[in-house]
């Protein structure tokens, strides 16, 4: 890794933002996916959620370039169990969906910590899942069509989430913590030596303040390959 290449992936992670993400609900068009997780890469999102198994989301993803590498991406097996998690986190939920009561997206505070819930494209947010979550969302929609693209949808709400971040000063200062940032500068930095370090169980070297290897990698452990 260049010392040029070191400097943008801290650049990078330095303003990354973990308590905002998004929650896909089984999400299953491929350019959908992919185009959610350019607009999180592009707005800061540390890591984003998912209904999927594991074959299905990295068959939906595999459109989206490399920079779905940047952003993490926890799978879950039900909306129900997902939201829970980001309950316990400390996040609150808001679904994107036209519910009764839903507010429009400009008047939330998305510099609290925050997970925007987006729905199948067909079915949208499903009643129980609606029941679980703290809130909905509205874009204001002026013409003939009843509602966008959810990845449009997600990317005009990520961005004011970005324009109210970024006027309080939260990309002005990291939010990973020094444990998170090392490990994410090695799997960024040094692909190929990061999957060998995982797959001979080996733990991840330190990084120096230029992108240099601090640390011996040793061989293995003993029959590993």
């Amino acid at each position: 890794m260049t010392p040029a290449r070191h400097a943008r992936l801290c650049a990078i992670l330095d303003r990354r933002q973990p308590d905002l993400t998004v929650l896909m609900d089984d999400l299953r068009k491929p350019h959908n996916v992919s185009a959610v997780i350019r607009t999180c890469d592009a707005v800061g999102v540390h890591e984003i959620h998912a209904v999927s198994d594991a074959a299905s989301f990295k068959t939906r993803r595999a459109s989206g370039g490399g920079t779905g590498r940047y952003v993490g991406v926890r799978l879950h097996p039900t909306a129900e169990e997902a939201i829970s998690e980001l309950h316990n986190r400390g996040f609150r939920v808001l679904a994107a969906h036209m519910a009764p009561d839903a507010r429009d997206f400009r008047t939330v505070d998305y510099t609290l910590p925050t997970a925007i819930l987006l729905g199948t494209e067909k079915e949208g947010v499903g009643p129980q899942t609606e029941a679980g979550v703290d809130g909905s969302i509205v874009i204001p929609i002026l013409g003939a069509v009843e509602s966008l693209n959810v990845s449009v949808a997600a990317a005009v709400i990520l961005y004011e989430a970005q324009r109210q971040r970024a006027a309080a000063g939260l990309y002005d200062q990291p939010h990973l913590d020094e444990e998170t940032r090392q490990k994410l500068l090695f799997e960024l930095g040094y692909r190929r030596l990061a999957e060998r370090c995982r797959r001979k169980e080996i733990p991840y070297p330190r990084i120096g303040p230029a992108g240099e290897i601090l640390d011996p990698i040793p061989r293995g452990r003993p029959g590993v390959e």
